[in-house]
């Protein structure tokens, strides 16, 4: 979609009707310029006019369409209006499986989207996995959702970045990326294996290559307490982490581990005392759990956090956070997230880091 020159073309959906995902959609409207980013909002007329009267946010004046790229709206933002039949009869803040079939579909539209070239990213705002649920979807979160649109055969990688701590290296911020994703902790260890531990490397580390054209150090967390303890501790690190940071290195990443855990992240303390400006030991820290690099990480850079889908044909990224029904149609998000997602697709998107 984007040609020479031209800001690329970004896919936004709404996420859940009842979170605020609607309102950072709206809000990125009004604050995002076309000429970084030319916006593509998946959503009803309906549903952002009530969004917006709810929560107190001026309209943006931005133009309709039925198609991203609709000749018509080609300098500008544009909504694509989705009709969305329950757009009066939700509630904000309250689990619907009515919104969660529309999330699903804006979901799926933005996604055919940049399949067929018409938007260059996706960027999403939060889903409520029970009220996606309730609508007879079968995954967990996005990330698995994506990858069965995309037909992949390869597990993606879900990994997050922030530019606001750590910036001091290539990748200019943190990024953290996991070998698991949305797992119960009981079933972790049988997953961390040597094959799932090199393909989240492997990755990661291809992606902060496309990314920044910088070769990046690898930091590769373990998985039980002081990693380990050379067996004291439990075994995975000897069977399955050590293995694959080994394999990585023959691959030509620079990779090192297993790391202690809960040592891994203390330099973001002095990165935080001195403004964020610091670089990390690592430019790609490779976690085991989800929540071993989500505690720490959203610590942090819970308002500049981005979560990003690696391994997709297409750019995928979305706000660090959830829907935040307590605070839905009250007009008080936070933006910064959801920024910095937008700013990270394009950025992405111009630099064309995964192969259509």
């Amino acid at each position: 979609m984007r040609t020479h020159g031209n800001p690329p073309v970004l896919a936004v959906t709404p996420g859940d009707p009842a979170g605020i995902g609607p309102e950072l959609a709206l809000r990125a409207l009004a604050r995002i310029p076309p000429a970084t980013a030319r916006l593509r909002v998946y959503a009803s007329r309906g549903l952002l006019r009530r969004t917006a009267e709810t929560s107190g946010i001026e309209f943006p004046d931005v133009p309709f369409c039925n198609e991203p790229d609709d000749p018509s709206v080609a300098g500008s933002h544009a909504v694509v209006d989705i009709p969305f039949n329950a757009e009066r009869a939700f509630r904000f803040g309250a689990v619907d499986a009515a919104c969660g079939a529309y999330a699903v579909e804006c979901i799926e539209a933005a996604a055919a989207a940049v399949a067929s070239g018409r938007a260059d990213a996706v960027v999403t705002m939060p889903i409520s996995k029970e009220s996606a649920r309730l609508a007879g979807c079968r995954f967990p979160g996005h990330t698995e959702m994506l990858a069965a649109i995309a037909g992949v055969s390869v597990p993606p990688v879900m990994a997050f970045y922030s530019s606001s701590v750590a910036a001091g290296g290539p990748g200019g911020g943190l990024f953290v990326a996991l070998a698991t994703i949305h797992e119960p902790l009981s079933r972790v260890p049988s997953l961390v294996t040597p094959e799932t531990v090199l393909h989240a490397v492997r990755t990661a580390g291809e992606s902060f290559r496309r990314m920044t054209g910088a070769e990046p150090k690898i930091g590769v967390l373990g998985l039980n307490p002081h990693s380990g303890e050379n067996g004291l501790i439990g075994t995975d690190e000897k069977t399955s982490i050590i293995p694959a940071i080994e394999a990585a290195r023959k691959l030509g990443f620079d990779a090192a581990g297993p790391l202690v855990p809960d040592a891994a992240f203390s330099f973001l303390g002095k990165s935080i005392l001195s403004g964020g400006a610091d670089a990390p030991p690592f430019d790609v820290y490779v976690a085991m759990y989800h929540d071993q690099a989500l505690c720490p990480f959203k610590a942090v850079a819970f308002d500049s956090g981005v979560n990003v889908t690696l391994g997709l044909p297409f750019v995928r990224t979305s706000p660090d956070h959830g829907t935040a029904f307590q605070i839905a149609g009250r007009g008080i998000a936070s933006t910064g997230s959801a920024e910095a997602a937008i700013l990270l697709a394009a950025r992405m998107a111009r630099r064309n880091p995964q192969p259509r």
